[in-house]
């Protein structure tokens, strides 16, 4: 199952985003350190402690919610705690994505490690399992709105725990009932508090953030390179992205950018061959091209800004209540989503904005009266052949869709739990937007990339630069990228896609460049 052999090791320092990815979407291996199961089992004694005492303590000996001041006897308190997960668990519609889920579930598990939620150990080596064996719980695409965490999709989880739901294993759906039973692993019956920890937190909102930034990271590079290579492609000019000119500017990232295009056009003799002044006549290239580091660089900077937000919550303890570290259990507000779900939103901005520009350079290429020279549409015979000219509708479509997707979850608020949970963060929500926002995002570039390699291949016999004929020699590997008559467009296009998310263009560029920021 696992395509990753370094072992990540829960429960006395905070998680990375790195780690992250590599748990959720390639299955490294995980475990718990000895030093984390002491700390669980020292708070689970102060939890059954509080459970004996005659004086109700939230959690332990009440209800939830707005039936918090209620107390439960002894006698009903594991029915409390399936009561709870059983009617949490109430959402609704597809399942979302293993590596969603894996994601979510490492970072309840790393909080639960921490020691501060009170959970027995017998139920976290259970969940640990899960991750472990790959079992993954079916947790549903609406049901959380941000606040008190994101409480059904981790409800779908601990219903698992107690050998109820469905998961999937292998690609296969199935009851948790079965697949435990495969796994010679047995359910376990909720105590006191463990309902609370199991479900309080803002982990599939966090788990969905860090992938959207390894991802970004990636992307924005990856836009850099098409960038450069439109400029080429278009007989831009490089100079603005000259490194004194950026310093003018001090932003980091744009800073950044630049220095990546210029790394991508060095040495190219068609930047070469209209480099004489007397030979070019435009005075400056669009803002698509000129502005493209200013652009990039704000991306890149509101990504390492979402990167601080979730490094402060990956080192959260996020439950409630919680078990301090002198020995009290007190109520707190550390569920709301509102850090995770402001950043979420702002990466959805960004990431439409970068598209935006990326569909603007590719119509310039079909553009004849834009274009520097280059048939209409790239077309090989324009009139009979229509060339790129609906892979540019394409791009426009997703573009479109992503500005939508920029509209902020994270301002709307739906009271709910009988006005106890009167303000939330709808970061579930944010998360989700943002998945099919980043998903664009590649596939936009992707159309960028594979018009710029069509369009320079038709500057023959000038040669690009040495950068850019290896992303060439890339997508090309991917599927076809040369002019010519008119071909089945969808399969070129899902090859240039593939090439942007499996990391063959960013390879294929540092192969020539060195690494790029």
């Amino acid at each position: 199952m696992s395509t990753d052999t370094t072992t990540v090791v829960l429960g006395d320092r905070p998680l990375t985003i790195d780690e992250v990815v590599a748990v959720a979407r390639h299955h490294a291996p995980v475990e718990i350190s000895d030093a984390a199961w002491g700390r669980v089992r020292q708070a689970r004694t102060v939890i059954e402690g509080l459970a004996e005492d005659t004086v109700a303590h939230y959690g332990v000996s009440t209800g939830f919610g707005a039936l918090a001041t209620t107390h439960i006897p002894h006698d009903k308190r594991t029915q409390l705690q399936r009561s709870l997960v059983r009617s949490h668990a109430a959402g609704m519609g597809e399942a979302v994505e293993e590596e969603v889920v894996r994601a979510l579930m490492l970072l309840r598990v790393q909080t639960l490690a921490t020691g501060r939620t009170g959970v027995r150990e017998e139920t976290l080596r259970l969940y640990l399992a899960l991750l472990q064996r790959g079992i993954t719980p079916v947790v549903h695409e609406y049901g959380s709105l941000g606040c008190s965490g994101d409480l059904a999709p981790l409800s779908h989880c601990a219903l698992v725990l107690m050998g109820e739901g469905d998961v999937v294993v292998d690609g296969t759906r199935q009851p948790a009932a079965d697949a435990l039973a495969a796994a010679d692993l047995a359910p376990v019956e909720l105590h006191e508090k463990e309902g609370l920890a199991l479900i309080n937190g803002t982990d599939g909102m966090l788990g969905m953030l860090c992938l959207a930034i390894h991802d970004l990271r990636r992307l924005i590079t990856t836009a850099d390179i098409a960038t450069a290579m439109s400029v080429e492609g278009l007989l831009g000019t490089d100079d603005v992205f000259a490194a004194d000119l950026q310093a003018l500017r001090p932003q980091p990232g744009q800073a950044l950018s630049a220095a990546n295009m210029r790394a991508v056009l060095s040495d190219s003799p068609i930047r070469d061959s209209h480099r004489d002044p007397a030979a070019c006549t435009r005075v400056q290239d669009a803002y698509s091209l000129r502005c493209a580091p200013q652009v990039h660089g704000g991306a890149r900077d509101t990504v390492e800004h979402a990167a601080t937000i979730a490094g402060h919550e990956l080192a959260s303890a996020i439950d409630n209540p919680v078990v301090t570290l002198d020995g009290r259990v007190e109520s707190n507000g550390n569920f709301h989503g509102a850090p995770v779900a402001y950043v979420l939103d702002f990466l959805a901005i960004v990431a439409a904005d970068v598209a935006s520009m990326s569909e603007r350079r590719t119509d310039r290429f079909l553009d004849v009266k834009r274009s520097n020279g280059l048939p209409p549409f790239l077309a090989d015979d324009p009139g009979t052949d229509s060339g790129l000219m609906i892979a540019q509708y394409t791009a426009a479509g997703m573009v479109s869709e992503m500005k939508r997707l920029a509209a902020p979850a994270s301002v709307d608020s739906i009271p709910s739990s009988a006005m106890q949970e009167d303000h939330v963060s709808m970061g579930w929500a944010g998360a989700r937007k943002l998945r099919r926002s980043v998903d664009a995002l590649a596939r936009v570039v992707a159309v960028e990339l594979h018009t710029a390699a069509r369009g320079i291949a038709l500057r023959a016999p000038l040669r690009p630069a040495p950068a850019t004929a290896a992303v060439i020699d890339a997508l090309a590997k991917h599927g076809r990228t040369e002019p010519g008559p008119d071909r089945f467009a969808a399969p070129d296009l899902a090859a240039a896609h593939l090439a942007v998310v499996d990391g063959s263009v960013l390879a294929a560029a540092e192969s020539a460049t060195g690494p790029l920021a």
